[in-house]
């Protein structure tokens, strides 16, 4: 007797398992941007609230008076912390409901979508608090001469020196949002491109 030929069972696509592991990666990886963002917003909170320097500065001869040097004589400076404050509870809350997506095995398309929306609107309120700190950081790096405010950082070195490492880690946490935003765009578009 000759021998039938049976058709070969046709292979399993490992497609699905790939997609799985990519799943996961990508949430591996936002959980570690959200712990990120926390660690820079509150060292940046710990930095700025920290800054205070007191200089005795001459008013008249023979008269000097001490000065101090403090974050919360500057609103752009109390915006920064309350903004950045705002930054580190929300990664918390995030980065929660992150790792409970992790252990659920994925995250839901409603879930990636918030996170898009408040991503997005937390990077606007981090830049801007940036921003305005930044703007006042450089005046009292360099003063202005038509208006004749005056350079404090000649002065007050220590207290310039904490408000710019807070600033700079306040920059991270902004790059930090921005590529969270991204990485949900991208979460996003790859689950509608499957539907």
């Amino acid at each position: 007797m000759a021998p039938i030929d049976t058709p070969e069972a046709p292979l399993k696509s490992s497609a699905a398992p790939e997609n799985h592991d990519r799943s996961m990666g990508q949430l591996v990886v936002d959980v570690a941007l959200r712990v990120l963002l926390f660690a820079t917003a509150l060292v940046a909170v710990i930095i700025m609230v920290t800054s205070k320097q007191t200089k005795m500065i001459p008013v008249a001869p023979g008269l000097v008076v001490p000065l101090d040097a403090k974050f919360d004589h500057s609103p752009a400076f109390i915006y920064f912390v309350a903004a950045l404050s705002v930054a580190c509870l929300y990664s918390i809350i995030t980065s929660v409901l992150s790792v409970f997506a992790l252990m659920r095995g994925g995250s839901s398309t409603k879930m990636q979508f918030h996170f898009v929306m408040f991503d997005a609107l937390l990077l606007g309120i981090v830049a801007a608090a940036t921003g305005a700190a930044g703007g006042v950081a450089y005046i009292g790096l360099k003063g202005n001469s038509h208006t004749r405010w005056n350079k404090i950082c000649n002065t007050y070195g220590s207290f310039c020196f904490h408000f710019a490492s807070s600033i700079l880690l306040s920059l991270v946490s902004s790059i930090t949002l921005l590529l969270l935003v991204w990485l949900s765009i991208y979460v996003l578009s790859k689950k509608i491109a499957r539907r």
